[in-house]
C-alpha cells in the first residue's frame, strides 16, 4: 500500500503509531497503538506520512508501557501484524535507526540538523548531506521444470529452506549480482532472468528485489559457511518455507502459478 508524503498529517484521519524502546515495538492489545498513544510520555515525536488511511507516528516511549501494552522484537512484531502493515512499520524502523545513527556529521564531526522535509540531515557546519540509507539486495528463485532449487542458511529455523539471497556489491548492477550470487552460494548458472516484485526489510534497512530465473547448468555445491544445503524441490512438495509476509513467500507463491500454469 503506497505511502502519500506530505508535509502534516491530516488531523481528520485517524492516527496509528509505532512506538520503540531498545530494538522493540510496543503493540497495545496486539495491535499498533492509536491515538491514545499521543497522550503518552514519548520523546524524539516524529510524523512518517499517511498510510492505509491513518496518519503514521514514530516515538520512543519514557517510563512504563501502558496497561495491556507488550514490547515485541521487531522481527516478532512484523509477523503478528497483518501483512498490510508491513511497509508502516518497516518505515518507522528504519527512519528510526537513521536517526539514531546519524547525530553527528561523518566529515567534521559538527552536530546534524534534520531538513525542512523531515527525511535527511544536513550539517549546518560543512553542508555535507545524509539521508536513510537503503541496501538493495536480490533474491531469486531458479526452477528447472517443476523443481525449484532452495536452500537454508546455518541461522535458519530448523527445517526451514528459501531462495537464495544476497546484497548488490558497489558498481553492480542487480541482474549482475543475481548471476553472480547464484554461481557462489550454489555453484549454477541462470538464464531467462525476469523480475518479479520488491519489498521494504528493515533488518536493518534491506531493499528487496526478487526474481525468477531458468536454470542453465551446474551441479549444486554449498558455499562453505554460507549455505548449510540446497536442493531441488517439486512444487507440490516444498520443505517449511519463510512467513508469508516475506517477500521469499511471495516469491514463492508466484513461482508456483507460474510453473503449474505452464504444465
Amino acid at each position: 500500500m503506497p505511502f502519500q508524503l506530505p508535509a502534516c498529517p491530516d488531523p481528520a484521519l485517524p492516527e496509528r503509531w509505532c512506538v520503540f524502546d531498545q530494538q522493540s515495538l510496543l503493540l497495545l492489545d496486539g495491535r499498533l497503538p492509536g491515538r491514545e498513544a499521543a497522550d503518552w510520555t514519548l520523546s524524539q515525536r516524529r510524523f512518517l506520512g499517511i498510510h492505509d488511511g491513518h496518519n503514521l507516528f514514530m516515538a520512543e516511549l519514557i517510563g512504563q508501557p501502558p496497561p495491556g501494552g507488550d514490547w515485541l522484537p521487531l522481527r516478532a512484531a512484523l509477523l503478528s501484524q497483518p501483512a498490510e502493515l508491513t511497509q508502516a512499520i518497516a518505515r518507522a524502523a528504519q527512519l528510526r535507526q537513521f536517526h539514531l545513527n546519524h547525530r553527528y556529521c561523518g566529515r567534521c564531526a559538527a552536530p546534524l540538523q534534520t531538513n525542512a522535509d523531515q527525511v535527511g540531515k544536513h550539517c549546518p557546519s560543512c553542508g555535507q548531506l545524509f539521508y536513510p540509507r537503503l541496501s538493495p539486495a536480490m533474491m531469486v528463485l531458479v526452477y528447472r521444470g517443476r523443481e525449484v532449487l532452495l536452500a537454508r542458511s546455518p541461522h535458519f529455523s530448523p527445517g526451514v529452506y528459501s531462495a537464495l539471497a544476497g546484497f548488490v556489491e558497489p558498481g553492480e548492477t542487480v541482474e549482475e549480482c543475481v548471476h553472480r550470487e547464484t554461481l557462489e552460494e550454489v555453484g549454477v548458472r541462470l538464464k531467462n532472468l525476469r523480475y518479479v516484485c520488491s519489498q521494504s526489510w528493515p533488518f536493518p534497512h534491506s531493499l528487496m528485489l526478487a526474481f525468477t530465473a531458468e536454470y542453465d547448468g551446474g551441479d549444486i555445491l554449498p558455499q562453505e559457511g554460507e549455505i548449510e544445503d540446497a536442493r531441488w524441490f517439486d512444487i507440490d512438495s516444498l520443505p517449511l518455507t519463510p512467513p508469508s509476509i516475506s517477500i521469499a513467500s511471495q516469491l514463492l507463491r508466484h513461482g508456483r502459478a507460474m510453473l503449474r500454469g505452464a504444465d
